[in-house]
C-alpha cells in the first residue's frame, strides 16, 4: 500500500486510478489518512466480508423488530428440561 497526499492524488487522478488495480492506495490529508482507493475486486470483497460480519448489539440498542421477533421465539421441546432447572429456583 502506499500512501499520498490528497492534492497529489487530484492532480494525478489517473496515475493513482490504474495503481489501485495492483494496490491499495492510502489518501492523506495534513499527515492522516483519509480515505483509501481501491480496485473494483478489492471493494467486492470488502462488502463481501462486511455482509458476512457478525452483528452484535448493545441490549438496549436492539432494534424493535428484532425485540419483537424475539418474543415469539419459543425454545424446542428436546430443551423442556432447562426450562424445568429454571422452575426449581429453591
Amino acid at each position: 500500500m502506499i500512501e499520498i497526499p490528497a492534492t497529489e492524488f487530484a492532480k494525478n487522478f489517473g496515475r493513482y486510478k490504474e495503481l489501485a488495480q495492483r494496490e491499495t492506495v492510502a489518501i492523506t490529508s495534513h499527515g492522516r489518512t483519509s480515505g483509501y482507493f481501491v480496485s473494483e475486486h478489492e471493494y467486492a470483497e470488502y462488502t463481501r466480508l462486511k455482509a458476512r460480519a457478525v452483528k452484535a448489539y448493545d441490549v438496549a440498542e436492539l432494534p424493535d423488530n428484532l425485540v419483537a421477533a424475539l418474543k415469539t421465539v419459543k425454545m424446542d421441546s428436546r430443551h423442556d428440561h432447562l426450562n424445568d432447572l429454571l422452575d426449581d429456583k429453591g
